[in-house]
């Protein structure tokens, strides 16, 4: 990166992003590869968070998402650990009526990808390497931030400092930085946590993902790769919290007993993989997406529940969309910082994450319980929507991230 300041500590850049997960890395792609020069700063150590103990999650990747992922060269990198998505089976408990998604009636493309996230952020880190436009800083504590009409300028632990024409939140859905800067969040917890591991299995699961609505909560079997030879799933379980310790507490034999109850036995013999992590879940939007030289993106200005699997894509849809307003405007010779360019990229997210997060809270109102009644006209939804060939298809294409007003980047198209 070009450092072009007179004090010896200070590193300039048009852009600092502050956190190096999977959304701050992706957006540091997205406009470094525009010419832009960026600053990544992450407080841990981003070595720790590519071992197979980090992290136990794998991420569903619409595809609009894997567009966006095309678009900043990273396919290449990720093409061999991505299992297709070719069809998609929502149903409720053991009822006869299912919603079934089959990707040949909307094009040839999978629906989606599945990924570890560990082998996401390794390709996204050794991708960020490549780039002489990205200055990583990591692990690196901010301790000051000051902002000025024409900059934004970070004061780091180690006394190096960060100048820069626009301030970026990927810090996730605990924003230190969104705190610190005022803005205010509509929240709550659920009472819910999700179980999160993967298993082998004997049959192949044929690119098929399941979401099973359950009283507790939803329960997804995802396919991923395969490993060593042997045909392997993602398993997101998500119960009452009050459920979750008693569960974890289980001996290896009891747990896998459990598994069968609400996995059956259509993969044949089952056996887990590695350790089992647990997320506890919540709902959170920011009032407001923008400050003074000042952005949130991804889970800094969102966090929805899991049951769509639509949490990472939101955020590439974020990327994509920020990234787009802020070359435009320096192409057109403005200030990447100002409120115009900001405002317009806020416009064209945060209704559609609203919008997103109130249809994820009410389908896990609705499906979580055993009211009868309820119960009933569910499994009748589900089922006349799946005899309903256009509005299947609609809601094939919106899980696939492909409806709406579509950033450059998601319709296929370079920056």
């Amino acid at each position: 990166m070009l450092n072009n300041s007179l004090d010896k500590n200070m590193e300039s850049a048009e852009v600092c992003i502050v956190g190096g997960g999977l959304i701050g890395l992706t957006l540091a792609l997205a406009l470094s590869s525009t010419g832009l020069e960026v600053a990544i700063v992450e407080r841990v150590d981003l070595q720790d968070t590519i071992s197979s103990e980090f992290d136990g999650r794998a991420t569903a990747i619409s595809n609009g998402s894997a567009q966006v992922i095309k678009g900043i060269g990273l396919w290449n990198l990720v093409s061999d650990q991505l299992s297709p998505i070719n069809d998609i089976r929502v149903s409720d408990k053991n009822s006869l009526f299912f919603l079934h998604y089959d990707h040949t009636e909307v094009g040839n493309e999978p629906l989606g990808y599945i990924i570890e996230n560990r082998l996401l952020r390794l390709s996204l880190l050794k991708k960020i390497k490549e780039q002489n436009r990205i200055s990583l800083l990591a692990p690196a504590k901010i301790t000051e931030i000051n902002k000025s009409p024409n900059k934004v300028q970070l004061k780091l632990a180690d006394g190096r400092k960060i100048k820069s024409q626009l301030l970026l939140a990927c810090d996730g859905k605990n924003s230190s930085l969104r705190e610190s800067t005022g803005i205010p969040v509509t929240s709550w917890n659920y009472n819910q946590s999700s179980i999160v591991f993967s298993v082998f299995h004997e049959i192949s699961h044929d690119n098929l993902a399941h979401e099973l609505f359950l009283p507790g909560g939803p329960f997804a079997i995802l396919p991923m790769v395969d490993l060593n030879g042997r045909h392997r799933s993602a398993v997101v379980w998500t119960d009452s919290k009050s459920l979750i310790p008693s569960l974890l507490a289980l001996k290896e034999e009891e747990f896998i007993s459990e598994l069968y109850k609400r996995f059956g036995d259509f993969l044949g013999k089952l056996e887990i993989v590695g350790s089992k992590w647990t997320y506890p879940l919540s709902l959170l939007h920011a009032q407001r997406y923008i400050d003074h030289r000042f952005a949130l993106v991804g889970d800094a200005a969102h966090s929805i529940h899991p049951i769509a699997g639509q949490g990472l894509n939101m955020g590439i849809r974020d990327i994509a969309a920020l990234s787009e307003v802020i070359v435009d405007a320096r192409r057109l010779g403005a200030d990447i910082g100002l409120s115009e360019t900001l405002s317009a990229y806020e416009r064209w997210r945060r209704f559609d994450n609203l919008v997103l997060a109130v249809v994820t809270d009410t389908i896990n109102k609705l499906f979580s319980n055993d009211i009868p009644p309820v119960r009933t006209a569910r499994r009748f939804g589900l089922g006349t929507i799946n005899e309903v060939a256009p509005l299947r298809r609609a809601l094939m294409r919106h899980a696939m991230g492909t409806m709406g007003e579509l950033p450059r980047l998601i319709r296929g198209e370079s920056l």
